[in-house]
């Protein structure tokens, strides 16, 4: 007899996961842009938070390219920037978007956009950013922490057996040295060079301007505009009319978004799984960021 409660309740356990994976399947479907084929349409990719990772922005930028239904995405970003790898990737596959599937694409900046988030902007055709928004950081940081003096009070020795002098660079058990410090500024140097080419490309400005306001400095959305670092001041609605009008779509255009982080359906796929195991090996951010640090 004490089974039968127990059969009940696995029954409604079980109808209750189901229902909620029609729900959220069906959800997915209407957000992701998979009904409704008919129509111009305007997709919205949100990215929010420290850039970490772009496997699961890439992945929404492809199934846009090949959706005939849109004719332009905005990127919706408020972000402070993050890896310097996961930046570059998100930006190049928005300039590919453009350039080889000739669609439409715009940047609308929300409360911050900067360092990394600034640079995924400059592969847009078109950047719209609030007045207060905070942008800019146009720079490159790497970070390191020296716990030598606190392991010396605590009794802590660190031993290390490398193969080369440079193989512990960053160790939080000694010091940098002069030579290790010239070695990293070198790096540090190149990637923010990347930087400077990837602004200098997308807003169609010298070199030599981009490096003037490239010191890590943030600036106001309203700031932004008259240094050129964005084409005009408005809310993401404003971002959606000049999307309509650049991509010559006639009437309100449809609008897909993908409103959920995850769904009943991607919790069965491998790849969901893969992303939050690499997002909780690698931390919140990598060590080499384009980041604004708030």
């Amino acid at each position: 007899m004490k089974r039968k409660p127990l059969i009940i309740g696995i029954i409604i356990f079980v109808s209750l996961v189901v229902v909620v994976f029609l729900i959220s399947f069906g959800t997915t479907m209407l957000m992701g842009g998979k009904m409704g084929i008919g129509g111009e349409k305007i997709a919205i990719i949100n990215i929010k938070g420290v850039i970490v990772d772009s496997k699961s922005t890439v992945r929404e930028i492809r199934k846009y390219a090949d959706n005939p239904s849109v004719k332009a995405v905005i990127v919706r970003i408020d972000s402070p920037g993050g890896g310097v790898v996961a930046s570059q990737e998100i930006y190049e596959e928005l300039k590919w978007l453009k350039e080889k599937k000739q669609k439409k694409v715009v940047a609308s900046m929300g409360t911050v956009a900067a360092s990394g988030g600034y640079y995924v902007a400059c592969a847009s055709d078109w950047i719209v950013a609030n007045p207060g928004t905070l942008t800019g950081s146009i720079g490159v940081i790497m970070e390191f922490a020296n716990l030598e003096g606190l392991f010396k009070k605590i009794g802590v020795e660190g031993v290390i057996i490398k193969s080369g002098k440079h193989k512990d660079i960053g160790s939080p058990f000694r010091s940098i040295t002069k030579d290790e410090k010239e070695l990293l500024q070198a790096i540090i140097d190149d990637v923010y060079a990347q930087f400077i080419s990837a602004v200098a490309d997308g807003r169609k400005m010298k070199p030599e301007a981009v490096k003037e306001l490239a010191d890590g400095r943030i600036f106001t959305g309203r700031q932004a505009k008259e240094l050129k670092l964005v084409d005009e001041l408005g809310t993401m609605q404003d971002a959606i009319n000049i999307t309509a009008r650049l991509a010559g779509i006639k009437g309100e255009p449809g609008i897909i978004e993908k409103r959920m982080d995850f769904s009943i359906l991607d919790l069965l796929k491998e790849e969901f799984w893969g992303d939050i195991g690499e997002r909780l090996r690698k931390g919140s951010y990598t060590n080499l960021q384009y980041r604004y640090l708030l």
